[in-house]
């Protein structure tokens, strides 16, 4: 029934998510926050682990680097923020996508919306300008 509710609410559409959500955070909160729950697997300089390009025995890919040569830029700002909250399956299971497993716990209980999303600007700010012009237009305008 929970994964139900949350399915629905990922499918949504959001209001308040759009190509701004990350801009004014508190960076600072952003790298506490990450070190202290997203480092320990992706690596407190956004490394990620190694060979993270290939599965491991359990079907899982290791945690990606977050830094440009990894691949959180190539994503928009829901999924990225969608990710981060309700963890990879749920997340996945939302897009219809069933045949994937992830290794990426949920963090709705542990993290509030706001501290989200300043993990998320503190990941993009340590990216060239290049690369967050990139991942900023794959967000959808507001309306």
């Amino acid at each position: 029934m929970y994964y139900r509710y949350l399915l629905v609410l990922l499918l949504l559409p959001a209001v308040s998510i759009a190509s701004h959500e990350m801009e004014n955070r508190n960076l600072n909160n952003g790298k506490t926050l990450y070190i202290e729950h997203c480092g320990s697997c992706h690596g407190n300089n956004l490394e990620g682990q190694p060979n993270w390009q290939v599965m491991g025995d359990d079907g899982i890919l290791p945690a990606p680097p977050h830094d440009e040569t990894g691949h959180t830029w190539h994503h928009d700002n829901r999924l990225l923020f969608n990710y981060t909250k309700y963890g990879g399956l749920v997340t996945f299971e939302a897009m219809g996508v069933t045949d994937i497993k992830s290794g990426m716990p949920g963090f709705s209980q542990e993290l509030s919306d706001g501290d989200i999303w300043d993990i998320l600007a503190y990941i993009r700010s340590t990216w060239p300008k290049q690369v967050q012009k990139i991942q900023a237009s794959r967000n959808q305008p507001h309306e």
